[in-house]
């Protein structure tokens, strides 16, 4: 399912998070998948990558509540890819995380 929301899901950015989503054909236990990333590229170390990761869920958790007035209708796939080329504070992603989960909310609907 993830090379299908590369390759036909649609994208969009807001800095330093670029967003991959797709509508879900089939009913799904959750109304929302969503799924991390950072490229190897720009971070080298296994333990700077998780540790974006780990800061992307978190702002993500956090600010949920944002998509499932929407959700609920249709299912949606979504993954969040870090590309920014310096080490994010969890203020800045949790600062963006709700500029990008409302301009998702808008790009389902």
């Amino acid at each position: 399912m993830l090379d299908q929301l590369f390759t036909k899901g649609r994208s969009f950015s807001v800095f330093p998070i670029k967003v991959f989503y797709m509508p879900l054909p089939e009913v799904v236990d959750h109304p929302v998948k969503a799924g991390v990333g950072v490229s190897a590229k720009n971070f080298r170390k296994a333990v700077q990558r998780n540790r974006i990761k780990r800061l992307l869920r978190e702002a993500y958790r956090l600010n949920k509540t944002i998509l499932p007035a929407n959700a609920d209708r249709k299912p949606v796939a979504v993954f969040f890819l870090y590309i920014g080329k310096e080490m994010p504070d969890f203020v800045l992603l949790n600062e963006k995380m709700p500029l990008v989960l409302t301009k998702l909310e808008s790009a389902i609907a």
